[in-house]
């Protein structure tokens, strides 16, 4: 799509120039391509993401996310033999557990997901090491502080064990703002001329256009293909869709100045 729509300006002889930044890292947090994304984004008037579709939906709202990594190390000892010695890692952990699932509050659209835990090495063993790996989505960039302070007062109520946290959020949330609802308004109205009406969405998932947004840049995401089983065995993409939006795409690239 972004191809192309980039071919047939240049067919048109469009007199602005147009960035075209294909990642490579971004499902894996973009830990390379982040400083690039901010720097072409900084000397950019807009920016329009090819993500995925929502239903037919363009995007102008997204959650942060952030991923905290919980350590707990314990004292191992035979679980038969020298029970009373023993402080288990995994009791502990999954005390922390529950509270850190506390930690979600739907009314401010934040939660919090413990999607992987591992500890023990044996029945037999009291376990000395547990962790959990937690996904955080927040919907405003102020709640990423909060969010935070919670995970940093967490204590162990065992003295013996010893609690470790990493992580932080690592994508900042694309807030609806006013660069981005006049980007929309101007996709909607060329989308009527097209010959199709287009709706607007927020989702909890995470693009490079969070970053972009963050840094004031007016941003448009959910720009792409419309479909249907993302990083599922059935994940396909409509094809009737495809010309109409690629058409909207260039239109909205010769429609900012």
């Amino acid at each position: 799509m972004a191809l192309a729509a980039v071919r047939s300006l240049q067919q048109l002889k469009l007199a602005h120039p147009i960035t075209l930044l294909l990642n490579s890292d971004e499902e894996v947090g973009s830990t390379i391509s982040r400083p690039i994304t901010e720097k072409l984004a900084g000397d950019s008037s807009a920016v329009l993401v090819l993500e995925p579709a929502q239903g037919l939906a363009y995007k102008t709202a997204r959650k942060g996310v952030g991923q905290y990594n919980v350590q707990v190390t314990g004292v191992g000892a035979h679980s038969g033999v020298d029970f009373e010695r023993g402080h288990s890692a995994i009791l502990e952990l999954t005390k922390l557990v529950q509270t850190i699932s506390g930690f979600t509050n739907l009314q401010r659209k934040l939660t919090v997901n413990c999607g992987v835990i591992a500890g023990g090495t044996r029945s037999n063993v009291v376990p000395s090491h547990a962790s959990a790996e937690v996904d955080v989505r927040i919907a405003k960039a102020s709640d990423a502080a909060y969010v935070d302070r919670l995970f940093r007062k967490l204590k162990v109520s065992d003295p013996h064990c010893k609690l470790t946290i990493t992580g932080g959020i690592n994508r900042p949330p694309m807030e609806r703002k006013s660069g981005t609802i006049a980007l929309f308004k101007k996709a909607r109205e060329l989308a009527a001329q097209i010959g199709f009406s287009l709706e607007e969405a927020s989702t909890g998932g995470g693009s490079d256009g969070n970053f972009t947004a963050a840094l004031g840049v007016p941003t448009l995401d959910g720009m792409g293909a419309v479909g249907d089983g993302a990083h599922a065995a059935h994940e396909s993409v409509v094809i009737e869709h495809l010309v109409p939006r690629t058409a909207l795409l260039a239109a909205m690239i010769a429609s900012i100045e």
